[in-house]
């Protein structure tokens, strides 16, 4: 019987093209991996794909213009409803947990959750959904508390799980990291890509990506680039803010910066996977200024490109950046559970000091991104990823 293929559905609100964030790029993967082991349907949100296998859900009619919240609680019953027939249901992310919650229920089937980051932890939300993010804890609350079991994609992310939510049993939360795909993210020599965006090879560069959210610290990062020196880029490739109150913080600083020095490059539209790996391969830092990281699977993406990383100690980061070996680590005296910190002037001066470190010495920084490629290709593999996986799921039918 256990030699018989499981039917999984893996329930998300990312699926390429529409990929935002670590958690697409993570259900993006896992997929690929997973259908060499078991026959893999995906439900996603947004417009119809054409890949076989994989269903989208557009929010219903009925519910146009109302809280973001209830949209996505819309989307996911018809999410449930497509489930007939899995062996297993696996959501990510409180956009796809009630759809995976309710299948459970409907179907009789086990449900897992992957936890990519959580609600309690990102309080921030509630400036984007207003009472919707009451909605969204709820969802999140009821999928965690019920599901069969949680994967944890770091050890730090499991703590917080069971910490967010002490009714769950410990032993139903499962870390299994997130991955890293090495044959695609590595070393790029071109330079076209730079050259397009203005970017100069020659000169040192400092490289961010990510989502333009609280949780990402893109505003700690550009205030403690005031203290880069003068020659080096500050590369951006930041998009999609959450608010119009971080897009107008974030516009602030950068005119702030641009006004008292040169090259500061910011690409806010999303690039094709082929132009980051380029940019990354180029860069001498590559920064993750993040105050909530569950796993940073930026992080890895960067190390593959052999670039050495400076990034907070924060969350799952230090499983996937060994300070001093692959990059270094910034300290961070937090606040809160949402990660803010309780001296942000300091976190800020530390982030400075710690680019400068690398800055000042180029070929350690070459030496650390070299050390990091290893690492990645080593501990990160998705092939060993969908493998545990499967192995949970199949545990949890007997």
């Amino acid at each position: 019987m256990t030699d018989t293929p499981l039917r999984v559905d893996l329930l998300t609100r990312e699926y390429p093209p529409e990929v935002y964030g670590g958690a697409g790029v993570h259900v993006e993967y896992l997929a690929r991996e997973l259908r060499r082991l078991a026959e893999v349907r995906v439900h996603c949100f947004g417009a119809p794909r054409t890949e076989p296998g994989v269903r989208a859900y557009a929010e219903p009619a009925a519910l146009t213009g109302a809280n973001p919240a209830l949209r996505t609680m819309g989307v996911d019953l018809e999410m449930a409803a497509g489930c007939a027939g899995a062996d297993v249901v696996h959501s990510h992310t409180w956009y796809a947990n009630l759809a995976g919650h309710t299948a459970k229920l409907l179907y009789g089937v086990p449900h897992v959750v992957t936890a990519h980051s959580l609600e309690p932890l990102r309080p921030w939300k509630a400036e984007q959904l207003g009472g919707g993010y009451a909605l969204s804890s709820w969802c999140e609350r009821t999928a965690y508390e019920s599901a069969d079991a949680i994967v944890a994609v770091s050890a730090g992310m499991r703590r917080d799980v069971l910490a967010a939510y002490p009714a769950i049993d410990p032993d139903r939360v499962h870390v299994i990291h997130n991955g890293i795909d090495t044959a695609q993210y590595a070393p790029d020599p071109g330079t076209d890509v730079l050259a397009r965006l203005g970017i100069d090879p020659a000169l040192p560069s400092v490289v961010y990506v990510g989502r333009i959210t609280r949780q990402k610290g893109l505003p700690h990062l550009l205030r403690a680039a005031r203290d880069l020196p003068p020659d080096t880029q500050l590369v951006l490739l930041a998009g999609a803010p959450d608010t119009p109150e971080i897009a107008a913080e974030v516009e602030g600083l950068v005119a702030e910066l641009r006004a008292g020095r040169s090259g500061v490059i910011w690409v806010a539209s999303m690039l094709p996977k082929s132009e980051v790996i380029q940019i990354l391969t180029h860069a001498t830092i590559f920064v993750c200024p993040s105050v909530y990281e569950p796993m940073g699977i930026v992080n890895l993406e960067a190390m593959a490109c052999e670039t050495a990383v400076v990034a907070t100690a924060t969350g799952g980061i230090p499983e996937v950046v060994a300070d001093g070996e692959t990059g270094l680590l910034v300290p961070i005296d937090q606040a809160g559970l949402d990660g803010t910190p309780r001296d942000p002037a300091r976190f800020e001066a530390d982030l400075a000091a710690r680019m400068n470190e690398l800055l000042a010495n180029p070929d350690r920084a070459g030496a650390l991104g070299r050390a990091g490629r290893r690492r990645a290709v080593e501990h990160f593999s998705w092939d060993a990823i969908a493998a545990r996986t499967l192995a949970l799921y199949r545990s949890l039918r007997g």
